[in-house]
């Protein structure tokens, strides 16, 4: 496999890392190219060892679905389904559906993600292969591909890319004149000849942060073929620098787009932003040029012209692969340039396609009351639901108002997953990073390596999402150089988008079944999870009350599904490192049945299950369990407890693929506590183990998940 990486994959993993001083210091550049409409499912549920087609917990469907089988509304399921490029148009697909705010919520379903192929359309369903995205799987293979990235606004373009570049879509903005408005679809991403910097956008950017703290920067684009992926050019500052300068551009109108004259950075700073800086239509000649020169900035960002940004109704996967190639290409021209740079390849959104994991969005509300809880202070929630009053205006006066833009009080995002590449001398080896990511955690990288505070990030996004530093190794980088050859020519992607164009559309297949995911191990990132649940039943009561605890160094998100009752909106709960929350949950029907589900991040999961009618008598047994963690060697405990002297027979099973062995133990009588022990050092620290008891046949508890130790491992074997 490694003999078929690019040439220009070759030539990136060829030079060694600058590592004078084995920290995030030695990185000097950060360039960001975020290309267009793609989800992870779509692009990589078929790539080894990350969370795709093979995840084994995912989201349950009433009717005994799995999130997979999406009812189309008339009855049919519609799953996952391969776009096989010798079989019909693949490079040149499209989903055909809206995805923007209203149907993207309505896929979402506030996490139910029952409806997504009723909200959207049952091409939603379509994926890619290996044979279509070479390029991106040897990338991904090469490099560093982060499996939990999510886009940040269940929407569109522009509404994701100001979260890219500002940390929000308005209602946290801090800027001098910010008005605490929000907005949710694609407004104000145009600039033409009568904006003046009295409209447009009034919080403030990371550039402008960035420009003062005397950080050298860049938006390197054509202008106007930049596909409108400029989210600077709908803010009133850089409006009024463009007529000030007296060299405005437009990307709505062809009128007028001169190149960018770096004499009027001096007095127009923020001109470079939306200035027509690579008027060789996008094709990377100033780009290249200042890698060679040794004058690229300290943060660059890029946006591709619209046939090569990988959007499905105006590009293409083969014609994107080869820009990127080109972007590598451009940098590795100076190893020493890209030794110390970090080149960070995202989408900004999902488009219409279809992605299984559920978002770790905050609880949504429900009839004016969140269904589930945060460790935060409500108060310090209200910049991620959607409360606030519309940037929206209306361009003829009395016109309607959209329907998006009445505010329904649920939460903005994130959105689904979206891929992710993280490129760098210090990011070699084919690693998975399941850390849990959204736009707003590339601008904590930045933070983290220029010092630059993004004060507009919510205090809900900077606990749940990390800062991309756990997806480097900046003291020991990855030193291994594979044999490699082939590229990508740009007459060759063009051709081939082409000749896809000239054969027959593909359909969803008649005869819907899983895609195969290759069962492998790659290498992957420690986490900064460490997390619990256990749960008590009261019988009286007749519910059952589950704790949420958290002991790592990072917060979580734990979705919660009532089997009982999948209509119900499920609930989430966000902990806070060092924290715990409780709720209960009642017990149905008449022998108090329940059944609840739960999911967390890189696999995480639990489930509980059983009837509290057979714990009501005082002589009933009530055996729970707590699971613990031996963090030094990677091992899992089960600390098994009964309150009551009554006996019963717990059996513990762990999954076959990991190993071990079944462990039984015996409570009541004077033996009210016992554990349970496995040692998961030949697994790369995985567990999942099924206990049931002799007191109760519908009694049943399931712990998976990996044990961190602070150590890279290895992904999921049983994935």
């Amino acid at each position: 496999m490694l003999a078929t990486f690019p040439e220009s994959i070759r030539k990136a993993l060829a030079i060694p890392a600058h590592n004078a001083t084995g920290t995030i210091q030695d990185v000097k550049h950060v360039v960001i190219l975020m290309q267009e409409n793609r989800s992870f499912d779509h692009f990589f549920g078929t790539l080894r060892g990350v969370r795709g087609f093979a995840d084994r917990f995912t989201i349950p469907l009433p009717q005994n679905r799995t999130v997979w089988q999406q009812d189309d509304g008339q009855g049919n399921f519609v799953m996952p389904f391969r776009l096989d490029q010798t079989l019909g148009n693949a490079q040149r697909f499209s989903p055909k559906g809206e995805h923007s705010w209203i149907d993207a919520r309505d896929a979402w379903d506030m996490g139910r993600m029952a409806a997504w192929v009723k909200s959207k359309k049952p091409l939603s369903m379509a994926y890619f292969g290996r044979q279509e995205l070479a390029f991106q799987f040897a990338l991904a293979e090469a490099f560093t591909i982060c499996d939990a990235y999510f886009c940040s606004l269940h929407g569109g373009t522009n509404t994701n890319r100001l979260f890219h570049m500002t940390g929000t879509n308005g209602p946290s903005g801090d800027g001098p004149n910010a008005t605490r408005k929000s907005i949710v679809n694609n407004f104000w991403d145009t600039i033409n000849e009568v904006d003046n910097g009295t409209v447009g956008y009034d919080w403030t950017t990371y550039p402008e942060r960035l420009q003062q703290a005397g950080v050298s920067w860049m938006v390197y684009q054509n202008m106007p073929d930049n596909f409108y992926d400029n989210a600077l050019v709908g803010f009133k500052p850089y409006r009024k620098a463009n007529v000030d300068s007296g060299r405005p551009v437009s990307n709505a109108f062809t009128y007028r787009s001169p190149p960018y004259d770096p004499s009027l950075d001096a007095r127009f700073p923020l001109y470079k932003g939306i200035a027509n800086t690579m008027p060789d239509g996008g094709f990377l000649t100033k780009f290249r040029e200042d890698i060679l020169n040794n004058q690229l900035p300290q943060v660059s960002w890029l946006a591709a012209p619209e046939a090569y940004c990988e959007h499905p109704t105006s590009s293409s996967p083969i014609q994107g692969a080869w820009y990127t190639q080109q972007v590598l290409d451009a940098l590795t021209a100076n190893p020493e340039v890209w030794s110390k740079t970090v080149l960070i390849v995202n989408f900004d959104e999902n488009d219409g396609y279809f992605d299984h994991m559920p978002p770790p969005c905050p609880p949504s509300r429900v009839n004016g009351v969140l269904s589930g809880k945060t460790t935060l202070p409500e108060s310090a929630l209200s910049p991620d639901y959607y409360t606030h009053p519309s940037y929206y205006t209306a361009a003829t006066p009395g016109e309607p108002m959209p329907e998006w833009t009445q505010p329904d009080g649920d939460c903005y995002g994130p959105g689904p997953r979206v891929p992710m590449y993280v490129i760098s001398p210090w990011s070699r080896g084919g690693w998975v990073n399941s850390q849990v990511f959204d736009h707003t955690s590339v601008l904590r990288f930045l933070e983290a390596r220029f010092g630059v505070r993004e004060t507009q990030i919510s205090d809900y996004r900077r606990a749940v999402f990390g800062d991309l530093t756990s997806a480097f190794n900046f003291a020991t980088p990855n030193d291994s150089l594979p044999s490699l050859n082939v590229s990508l020519t740009k007459a060759g992607a063009d051709q081939l988008r082409l000749a896809q164009e000239a054969m027959n559309p593909i359909t969803a297949p008649s005869r819907p079944s899983m895609p195969f995911q290759a069962q492998v191990q790659c290498p992957s990132r420690a986490l900064p999870y460490e997390l619990h649940t256990s749960a008590r039943v009261d019988p009286s009561a007749r519910t059952v009350r589950l704790i949420f605890a958290n002991s790592g160094t990072a917060a979580a998100v734990f979705h919660v599904y009532d089997q009982q009752n999948l209509e119900a909106v499920p609930r989430r709960y966000m902990v806070e490192a060092g924290k715990q929350l409780e709720d209960t949950w009642p017990a149905t029907g008449n022998h108090g049945l329940y059944d609840l589900w739960i999911l967390g991040p890189n696999g995480y999961h639990r489930s509980f299950s059983g009837q509290t009618s057979l714990s009501q008598s005082n002589d009933a047994a009530r055996p729970e369990i707590q699971v613990c963690y031996d963090v030094v060697k990677g091992d899992v405990y089960l600390h098994l407890s009964n309150d009551s002297k009554t006996r019963c027979t717990i059996t513990a099973v762990p999954d076959a693929v990991y190993g071990g062995v079944t462990q039984r133990a015996q409570l009541g009588d004077q033996c009210n506590f016992a554990e349970l022990h496995w040692d998961l050092q030949a697994n790369g620290c995985w567990y999942d183990v099924t206990v049931t008891s002799s007191h109760d046949p519908l009694w049943r508890r399931r712990f998976a998940g990996r044990v961190e130790t602070g150590k890279d491992a290895v992904t999921d074997p049983a994935m």
